[in-house]
């Protein structure tokens, strides 16, 4: 019956619940393969007792005034390929209408068997002297009232199938948006030219922005720094060897690498680059913020150039 033992298996997987499911959903599965398998068998392969299976059961047959919001639940969860916690999921909710508090979903999401897959790393530095191709202007001031008022850029490098992948993305510190991005297989000046020229274009001239950035050696490079005098851009450079001077920035590529990165598996570099372009659509218009009202990150920045 090895065939009935992968059909539940690969049924549990399906849901979302693998190795970890609760007694409830296990219940749920055989229900749906019993005209199928045999029941012993069932029981046997998901390591339920009879007794048990037929108490949660009978507890599936009742009505259960919260079933239209756990499939709301299990499909925003299914969505976001298991990225939400329950506060994100709760703002999800509300914004399709359900009317219920964060404690009520924590715990259905408990009784579905569903939790945040992703685990973020904290990153530590230590404090270096102020930089002297340009002076630290944000001074760790990461709000910002309007969007275009303040930007944030760094490198990142991806370590895949024996290959260095790099991005170099622009964030707009107001609504935490994605300005602009590219990706390279290799750190050179027009890396992060191209992507400053990419952002540049959204904006008119002498809006006073301030760019800020670390001290690497693309954003010392005069060709960079004169873009930005003559778009009127104001630059700003963290301290040597302190990424908590641009901690926003170093935020967003530790949430990268958590949801997509150390989440999921590649078959190829391109197909790893393929992921990375579709995290960054998501991340800046379907992947919610609770600071910004429950709206993602392009439609929130949408709404306050409305309004500016």
């Amino acid at each position: 019956m090895s065939e009935g033992r992968e059909c539940v298996l690969k049924k549990l997987a399906s849901l979302g619940f693998g190795r970890r499911a609760t007694p409830a959903q296990k219940t749920q599965v055989i229900q749906g393969l019993r005209q199928i398998y045999p029941l012993p068998v069932l029981l046997s392969i998901a390591q339920l007792p009879r007794a048990t299976y037929y108490y949660h059961g009978k507890r599936l047959n009742q009505s259960d005034k919260y079933a239209q919001i756990k499939q709301a639940i299990s499909a925003i969860n299914h969505e976001h390929k298991g990225r939400y916690g329950y506060r994100r999921i709760t703002a999800e909710l509300h914004h399709q209408g359900y009317t219920i508090n964060h404690k009520t979903v924590q715990q259905l999401m408990k009784t579905l068997g569903i939790v945040c897959r992703v685990r973020m790393k904290k990153y530590k530095s230590y404090k270096g002297e102020t930089g002297k191709i340009a002076p630290n202007l944000l001074k760790r001031a990461f709000e910002a009232e309007k969007p275009n008022q303040k930007w944030v850029t760094d490198v990142t490098e991806f370590k895949v199938f024996g290959q260095k992948l790099y991005l170099s993305p622009i964030l707009d510190l107001c609504s935490r948006d994605i300005v602009s991005y590219i990706i390279s297989d290799r750190p050179a000046l027009s890396m992060v030219t191209t992507m400053l020229e990419k952002a540049l274009a959204k904006i008119p001239n002498n809006t006073n922005l301030i760019l800020h950035s670390d001290q690497g050696w693309q954003y010392q490079h005069k060709q960079y720094q004169r873009m930005l005098k003559d778009k009127g851009i104001w630059q700003s450079m963290s301290r040597k060897g302190n990424c908590y001077d641009n901690a926003v920035i170093e935020n967003f590529f530790g949430l990268l690498k958590s949801e997509l990165l150390y989440l999921q598996n590649f078959e190829s570099i391109e197909h790893f680059k393929a992921e990375l372009e579709a995290y960054i659509e998501y991340y800046n218009y379907r992947r919610s913020k609770v600071k910004l009202k429950g709206l993602p990150p392009a439609i929130h920045r949408q709404q306050a150039l409305v309004a500016a």
